[in-house]
């Protein structure tokens, strides 16, 4: 069975059907995050890279630079909530006495309070989502709730993004340039809207049909595109 799309997706699906590199989705994500969770300044979406962070998305200087100095002195919450798989939340970096000396500054830069959420991908611990406050206890549960959907969106968005490497050897390697086919994100985004289900779900019904039909994926993703654009679907898959 599929897995529903919550009533909020519709801004996620239409990013992915717009056809869009992987950069530019994480992109307008972290933007779309930052603005879900009311008491954020600023988010940032970290991958992980030789054991430590790169930060890949944000949306803007005090995201980069908040993360910076995590991985200047290698400690913090967001290195911490990559590294363990568990969500990190900071209450008051000045009151803080945990990943010295990160939390001061952190506190300089204007950072008061921050949340940081895993991305597991394929099983591993591959990045974080960081929510960063210029208040002290900006954070409640509700917050919590809601970046976890956002960490999930990410997650997801990543995990094509695994699969479209894997599947086309012209593909670059995710940390090596985070590109993707533009036409198989949009074939995504497209079954994501037909289908009512997840981006990961939506990748495994273009696999499968290019399985079946011994056809490239990136040739089926194609004709997925193909039949929106010429008004062929009639209520009927196409793509299988």
């Amino acid at each position: 069975m599929a897995t529903m799309v919550g009533p909020d997706d519709g801004d996620l699906v239409a990013l992915l059907a717009s056809g869009r590199d992987l950069d530019t989705f994480l992109h307008d994500l972290v933007h779309l995050a930052a603005r879900q969770v009311p008491a954020a300044r600023a988010c940032g979406l970290t991958l992980t890279r030789h054991s430590t962070g790169v930060t890949v998305a944000s949306t803007g200087p005090l995201a980069d630079r908040a993360d910076e100095r995590q991985y200047e002195v290698d400690t913090g919450p967001c290195l911490e909530s990559m590294r363990t798989g568990t969500v990190i939340r900071v209450e008051d970096m000045a009151a803080e006495d945990r990943w010295a000396p990160y939390p001061a500054r952190a506190a300089e830069l204007g950072v008061r309070s921050s949340l940081s959420l895993p991305l597991v991908v394929e099983g591993h611990s591959s990045g974080a989502l960081n929510f960063y406050a210029t208040a002290p206890r900006a954070f409640g549960a509700d917050d919590e709730a809601t970046a976890a959907r956002w960490a999930g969106q990410a997650t997801g968005a990543l995990t094509v993004a695994l699969r479209i490497a894997d599947s086309d050897e012209r593909a670059q390697s995710l940390l090596g340039g985070l590109d993707t086919r533009a036409t198989i994100g949009q074939a995504v985004g497209l079954l994501m809207a037909q289908e009512r289900c997840t981006a990961a779900r939506a990748f495994d019904l273009l696999r499968i049909a290019s399985q079946r039909r011994n056809v490239k994926l990136r040739d089926v993703a194609a004709g997925v595109v193909a039949a929106f654009e010429e008004g062929l679907t009639d209520g009927h898959s196409r793509w299988g």
